[in-house]
């Protein structure tokens, strides 16, 4: 699911401003607990097996796979990693992992028609099992117990091919280009990224279309996916985030919101347009927390929303919005949200009743750094930004809390009891607290 712009759009101070930043350590000495500062992490972390990959960033500037020991922490192996065709507004994505395989992209040694190469490898020893050459991909995705690739991306014979983990074989594949939104054992969700987007769903072993639903239809006329967009699942639903985008030639406003439809067959539960997703939250399928926008732009207040029914669950009207320079903080369970100002005292308000609370002894999870440089990578397209982490602040005096706690689930989501997360230098730390799998703001 596309991260957030991987700088995220944040529809904050009346503006969709950008930003990004960074998190701590796990405090507690009651559950397992590491922490690699041996590698920068960039992107996304995803697990399988025992096994957790990311993609780093060494100090040169280049990119390179690498697969962690979940119990441990412990580097498993690297291998230089590469990205061509994808889009700086993407973010840089992580490696596949499926069961026991790791398929990344790596750079081609002699470069021609292909610019290159997917490899797959075992995950725990690294050792090479096949190579896919490709021109240009935005990078492979898990889908079931298959690895889903947009390939041929900067072409116009781009497609989705469906690969077999263990030989690199060819199960089945589509025209265009898409992402792998959700999927389990027997369905895959792809988003079709085309002039008229839309979610469709596959039957997973042979290709076969189940059924498909135009983000127009739940929306209105007007996409533009150009804004960025961000989706996850919750129980037999999966939620979607498009956000706004001004086009350059036009100037207009493209349509943007949040909708929810059934991931057995496409029927859509209920839709939120004209609002904007806001950061730090939880990922769209477990706790979208939005901000309207009216048709001259401006801005209404706060609410967090059931992401089963889309009801509000709690709301703060644009009138208690406090004026400017505040970055949006929460606590652990997004009971309430806070208004963080650095080094000064901020403000804070219950969610459920919409009233204002004491900041004395708040806190709240916001942005380490608001003002994040664009990673330096060698031979890549400028733009690229690490993803985003958490710091705890006290909202009474706008300063980091001095305590080394591990950010709340709502971001770092789940998987197996695991919850891993970067740190302010690009180190990447795991807890086992046996919290349920699910998404977190990155998915």
């Amino acid at each position: 699911m596309l991260r957030p712009l991987a700088k995220p759009a944040l529809a904050l101070a009346g503006t969709l401003a950008l930003a990004a930043c960074s998190g701590s350590d796990a405090a507690t000495a009651d559950f397992p607990t590491w922490h690699n500062s041996d590698i920068n992490v960039v992107s996304r972390m995803v697990t399988a097996a025992g096994v957790a990959t990311t993609t780093s960033m060494k100090p040169d500037g280049t990119l390179e796979t690498v697969a962690l020991d979940l119990a441990s922490g412990r580097k498993l192996w690297s291998q230089p990693a590469t990205m061509e065709g994808r889009l700086p507004g993407m973010g840089v994505p992580p490696p596949a992992i499926v069961d026991g395989t790791v398929v990344s992209l790596d750079p081609r040694k002699q470069r021609g028609r292909w610019n290159a190469d997917l490899v797959a490898r075992d995950s725990r020893t690294g050792r090479q099992k096949w190579v896919r050459p490709v021109h240009s991909t935005f990078g492979p995705q898990r889908c079931g117990s298959y690895v889903c690739v947009s390939e041929h991306t900067a072409l116009a014979a781009a497609r989705v091919v469906v690969l077999d983990p263990a030989t690199g074989k060819v199960k089945w594949k589509l025209p265009g280009v898409a992402e792998v939104e959700w999927s389990d054992a027997d369905r895959v969700l792809l988003l079709r990224l085309a002039t008229n987007p839309m979610i469709e769903s596959y039957e997973l072993k042979s290709g076969k279309l189940q059924w498909q639903q135009p983000i127009e239809q739940a929306l209105g006329p007007g996409i533009d996916m150009s804004g960025g967009w961000a989706f996850g699942a919750t129980g037999e639903n999966l939620v979607g985030y498009v956000a706004p985008y001004t086009s350059p030639r036009t100037k207009k406003l493209s349509t943007f919101g949040l909708f929810s439809l059934k991931i057995v067959d496409g029927t859509i539960n209920w839709m939120r347009p004209s609002v904007v997703r806001v950061y730090p939250s939880g990922s769209p399928g477990v706790a979208p927390v939005v901000r309207p926008v009216d048709q001259q732009g401006q801005y209404g207040g706060f609410a967090r929303l059931d992401s089963d029914t889309g009801r509000v669950m709690g709301q703060i009207t644009a009138a208690q919005v406090p004026g400017s320079g505040w970055w949006l903080a929460f606590p652990g369970q997004m009971e309430r949200l806070g208004f963080l100002k650095h080094n000064s005292s901020g403000t804070a308000f219950d969610l459920a009743s919409g009233k204002s609370v004491p900041v004395k002894e708040q806190h709240g999870w916001s942005f380490c750094v608001t003002d994040p440089k664009p990673l330096p990578l060698k031979g890549q397209a400028p733009g690229f930004y690490s993803i985003a982490s958490l710091c705890e602040f006290d909202l009474s005096n706008g300063k980091r809390v001095a305590a080394e706690n591990a950010p709340p689930s709502w971001f770092t989501g789940s998987h197996d009891g695991w919850r891993l997360w970067r740190d302010e230098k690009g180190g990447i730390h795991g807890i086992k607290d046996g919290t349920a799998s699910a998404p977190g703001m990155y998915g």
